[in-house]
């Protein structure tokens, strides 16, 4: 597991600091966007403090890698920015490098709290416990996490805007369920990837499906084809007895979900060369592992991604309600090529930071203009009014009342995801609006 790993901690550079400033002081702002400098402070006259905040995500590592993470929170910042900021408070956006390791993950959280950020918005990190002890020592909320660690949804000082990996593995059961009767999980031999059979399984025995053959993969891998072969062997394709797939052969039933995040390709790729001396199966994954520029590239409506089922967080990239973002990725982003707005890291990150500024807006709205970390907690836990994402997920709240009942997620408070199919090479909506898997989650058996 690329978590298991301790890396020797080296001189972190400085963040990404994103401020905008009057228009005389364009050109210069300008500049300092592109070279990471810090604020201007005392450039805009009578403006309110600024607002300080950290966005962190794995870069450049041989595991799964979030670079449009923490480039969307900077597009995001220049963009609120040009317009003033949020209510006066101009938004300043620090940045880190995860690197998929705990004691990155640490030391970022360290940072945020050591530069005065009054929250973390929308990162990326499967290392919970390691970051989110410097943030409750603290007290500064994390809001709008990708949700890849389980301290997400126990943390008091976490606010999920999604249902995590849970919501999708159960929910991606729930889908298989209609049309499969075998079901191969290939999945990470990591920590995390333990937790996901029984998560796809809630789903599959919700639609009164046996439980899913459990395949285990390397995380980093570059060569699946053994685990294609295991998994094409644990739902019974055998082409002695349907045929090949150059053949025509086809199991009617036999599916083969694939979890691995960025290495969901290579498993795909070592599937697509050994297709054709097996037959063909119904494939599927979540959103994440699987999206529409992996789908370009392994051949669109000619690939083995064709008619497979995938299961998001959110409404399909193609929906209108997107159109707010790409609208800011396009003037503010800067031609930026680590953000694709089909990304769900990208678009968590947006959903994030559409929730601080409504809660920032709720704070003005009372009279407070000192925005501090306690500010904010106070305001998530009291909900006074629903945080509205424009129609990307459902309302969202955070009082003990909104918090679902489902066992070892506790702060779970969206339990809805959607359904997708590879469609003519696109992601295309299965089925209109969301699907609630709450009740799924909750019948759910304890992975102990």
């Amino acid at each position: 597991m690329t978590g298991r790993r301790r890396l020797t901690p080296r001189p972190f550079s400085r963040a990404h600091v994103v401020p905008i400033a009057s228009a005389a002081a364009c050109t210069a702002v300008i500049a300092s966007l592109l070279s990471g400098c810090g604020s201007l402070p005392g450039t805009d006259s009578g403006e309110k403090d600024p607002i300080t905040v950290m966005t962190w995500a794995p870069e450049d590592t041989k595991a799964t890698n979030m670079p449009g993470m923490p480039a969307m929170a900077q597009a995001y910042a220049r963009w609120v920015n040009s317009r003033g900021g949020i209510r006066g408070h101009h938004l300043r956006v620090l940045t880190c490098n995860e690197r998929n390791d705990s004691v990155y993950a640490a030391q970022c959280a360290q940072r945020a709290v050591d530069e005065g950020a009054v929250a973390v918005v929308g990162s990326y990190s499967q290392f919970g416990r390691s970051f989110m002890s410097p943030l409750e020592v603290k007290g500064v909320p994390f809001i709008g996490g990708y949700g890849a660690s389980d301290e997400e949804f126990e943390s008091p000082l976490s606010y999920p805007v999604n249902g995590g990996q849970a919501s999708l593995l159960a929910g991606n059961g729930r889908q298989l369920a209609g049309d499969c009767k075998r079901v191969a999980l290939v999945r990470p031999d990591t920590i995390q990837g333990d937790k996901m059979p029984s998560l796809l399984n809630s789903g599959l025995t919700s639609g009164h499906r046996h439980p899913a053959k459990d395949i285990k993969a390397p995380e980093d891998g570059t060569d699946y084809s053994s685990e294609v072969n295991r998994a094409l062997d644990g739902v019974h394709a055998d082409p002695a007895v349907y045929g090949t797939a150059k053949a025509g052969g086809k199991a009617d039933g036999a599916c083969v979900s694939a979890s691995l995040g960025d290495h969901t390709d290579a498993f795909f790729d070592s599937f697509r060369r050994l297709q054709e001396d097996n037959l063909r199966v119904r494939v599927a994954s979540v959103l994440g592992s699987v999206g529409q520029s992996l789908v370009n590239r392994m051949g669109g409506s000619a690939g083995p991604l064709e008619g497979a089922d995938i299961t998001g967080w959110y409404p399909v990239a193609s929906d209108h309600r997107w159109d707010p973002m790409r609208k800011v990725i396009t003037d503010f982003a800067f031609d930026d090529n680590r953000i694709d707005p089909a990304d769900q890291g990208v678009q968590t990150t947006w959903i994030a930071y559409t929730v601080l500024r409504s809660l920032v807006e709720q704070l003005d709205d009372q009279g407070t203009e000192d925005i501090t970390s306690h500010a904010l907690q106070k305001a998530l836990d009291r909900g006074d009014r629903a945080v509205d994402t424009g129609g990307l997920t459902p309302k969202l709240r955070w009082r003990d009342e909104d918090m679902l009942a489902v066992q070892d997620f506790p702060r779970i408070v969206n339990g809805t995801v959607t359904y997708q199919v590879v469609r003519d090479g696109e992601l295309a909506a299965a089925r209109q609006g969301f699907v609630n898997v709450t009740s799924t989650l909750e019948r759910r058996p304890s992975d102990d």
